[in-house]
C-alpha cells in the first residue's frame, strides 16, 4: 500500500491536511458537501417558488432522496465489500453531475415539472447510498487507526462550515438568479469531487474476491449489527431519531419562509446560522471525549442535548429566531460530535472486509426511516398545521434518544477497544 504513513514529523491540528491523498479527499469532499447543501435548500425552493408545489408534494421530494436506503442500501454494501472504493466513489459523483445538471437544462426549455425533481433526488440518492457506503470504508485505507478520530473530525468539521455556507448562498443564489442557479452549483460540485478522487496516489487494497451469494454476504454484515448490543442499539436509536428529525426538517424551509414569513435569502442565512452547531460539534467531539470517555460523551451528546430541540417550533420573526437558533445549534452540536465519536470507533473497532456492509446493515435502518418522516411530516402538516407538526417531531427526538439509555452505553466510561473475531471467511 502506497499510502502516507510519515506522521510522526508533523502534529497540530492541522497535521492530516500535510498528507496528499487525504487533503485531495477532505478538498472533494468539502466542495461536494457545499454544492449538496445547496441544493437541500434549492430543491424544495425550485419546487416552492418555480413548480408552486405545496408542503406535501416537497416532504416526497425529501423522501425520495433518501428512499434508495431502503431499495439498495443491503446489496450497496455487499457489492462495495467486493469492489476498489475509489472507484464506487468517482461513478457515483459522476452519475450525480449528471442527474443534477439535467434540472437547470429542463428549466430553461420549460419543461421542468415536479415529477422530474422527484426522479432527480431519487437518483442522485441512490448514488449517495455507493458513495457513502464507499467513503466510510475507504477512509481506514487512508488513514491509520490513531487517525481516524481526527480525519472524521476534520471531514465533519468542514462538511458542518458548508451547512453554514451552503443555505445561505442557496438563499442569495435564488434572490439573485433563480432558485435553479444553486442546482447548478451543486452538480458542478460533483465534478470537483470527481477530480479530486482520481488524484488520489494510495494503492488501495484490492478486495478479496468472493464467490459467495450475495445473500450470505448481506445476512453476514446483519449477523455482525444484530449480534453486537451497541451497534444494535445505535441502530434503533438511529431509525427513530431519523424519522423524527427528517420529519421536521421535510417541513423546515416551508414553515421558516411559509409560516414564519421570512424571505428566502433571510430563511438561507437562518439555516446557515444553525450550521454552526455542527462545526462546533466536530471542534469539541475528540476534546469531549478525552475529558469525559468515549462512551459517556456520545451518551451525553444524543441524549443531553436533545431536549433543547423543543426550543425550535417557538420560532417567530424578531427575537424570537433566538429560540429556533439556539435549539437548533445545540441539537446538531451534539449530533454532529456524537458522530464523530461514534464513526472513528466503528471504523477502528471493525476489520475493513466488513465495513461495507455493517455500514449499510445500521444505514438501512437509519436512513431507511428518513422517506417515512419525510412523507409523515406532511401529511401531520397539512391536517394540523406545520408548527403543531414541529412539536410532534421535537418531542420524539427527545423520547427516541431515550433507547440509548436502555443498551450498555450507559454502564461504559470508553467504547470497546478490540473488535470480536468477526473477519468474513
Amino acid at each position: 500500500m502506497t499510502a502516507v504513513r510519515d506522521r510522526s514529523a508533523r502534529a497540530g491540528p492541522l497535521r492530516l491536511l500535510a498528507f496528499r491523498d487525504f487533503r485531495l479527499l477532505w478538498i472533494g469532499e468539502t466542495t461536494s458537501s457545499f454544492g449538496s447543501s445547496i441544493s437541500n435548500v434549492a430543491l424544495p425552493l425550485v419546487a416552492l417558488t418555480v413548480l408552486h408545489a405545496g408542503v406535501f408534494a416537497i416532504s416526497v421530494l425529501t423522501a425520495a432522496a433518501w428512499l434508495p436506503w431502503l431499495i439498495v442500501g443491503l446489496p450497496a454494501g455487499a457489492w462495495v465489500d467486493r469492489l476498489p472504493r475509489r472507484r464506487v466513489m468517482m461513478t457515483a459523483d459522476l452519475v450525480s453531475l449528471a442527474v443534477f445538471a439535467s434540472v437547470p437544462v429542463a428549466a430553461a426549455v420549460g419543461w421542468l415539472t415536479i415529477t422530474q425533481l422527484i426522479v432527480v433526488a431519487l437518483l442522485a440518492g441512490t448514488a449517495t447510498v455507493f458513495f457513502a457506503t464507499a467513503y466510510r470504508a475507504f477512509l481506514p485505507a487512508l488513514l491509520g487507526g490513531d487517525d481516524l478520530l481526527e480525519g472524521n473530525a476534520k471531514l465533519q468539521g468542514s462538511e458542518q462550515v458548508t451547512h453554514v455556507a451552503g443555505p445561505g448562498a442557496a438563499g442569495l443564489i435564488a434572490q439573485a438568479t433563480s432558485a435553479v442557479g444553486g442546482v447548478i452549483v451543486d452538480a458542478a460540485s460533483f465534478a470537483v469531487s470527481a477530480v479530486c478522487l482520481s488524484r488520489i496516489r494510495l494503492d488501495e487494497p484490492r478486495p478479496a474476491a468472493s464467490r459467495r451469494h450475495l445473500r450470505r454476504e448481506i445476512a453476514e454484515g446483519l449477523a455482525v449489527v444484530a449480534g453486537d448490543p451497541l451497534l444494535r442499539m445505535n441502530a434503533v436509536y438511529g431509525c427513530l431519531s431519523n424519522l423524527v428529525l427528517t420529519g421536521y426538517q421535510a417541513v423546515l424551509v416551508f414553515y421558516l419562509v411559509g409560516v414564519v414569513g421570512l424571505s428566502p435569502g433571510l430563511a438561507g442565512i437562518v439555516l446557515a446560522l444553525t450550521s454552526l452547531g455542527g462545526v462546533l460539534g466536530a471542534l469539541v467531539a475528540r476534546r469531549v471525549a478525552a475529558r469525559v470517555g468515549t462512551a459517556r460523551a456520545v451518551l451525553f451528546c444524543k441524549v443531553g442535548l436533545a431536549p433543547f430541540g423543543l426550543l425550535i417550533p417557538l420560532a417567530d420573526r424578531g427575537p424570537g429566531l433566538a429560540q429556533f437558533l439556539l435549539g437548533n445549534i445545540v441539537v446538531i452540536d451534539g449530533i454532529v460530535a456524537g458522530n464523530v465519536i461514534w464513526s472513528g470507533w466503528v471504523q477502528a473497532y471493525y476489520p475493513a472486509d466488513l465495513l461495507g456492509r455493517i455500514s449499510t446493515s445500521v444505514q438501512v435502518l437509519n436512513y431507511g426511516a428518513i422517506p417515512a418522516g419525510a412523507v409523515i411530516a406532511g401529511l401531520v402538516a397539512g391536517q394540523l398545521g406545520v408548527r403543531p407538526t414541529l412539536w410532534i417531531m421535537l418531542t420524539g427526538l427527545v423520547l427516541s434518544s431515550c433507547v440509548l439509555l436502555l443498551g450498555p452505553l450507559p454502564k461504559l466510561r470508553d467504547l470497546p477497544h478490540r473488535a470480536p473475531a468477526t473477519t468474513s471467511k
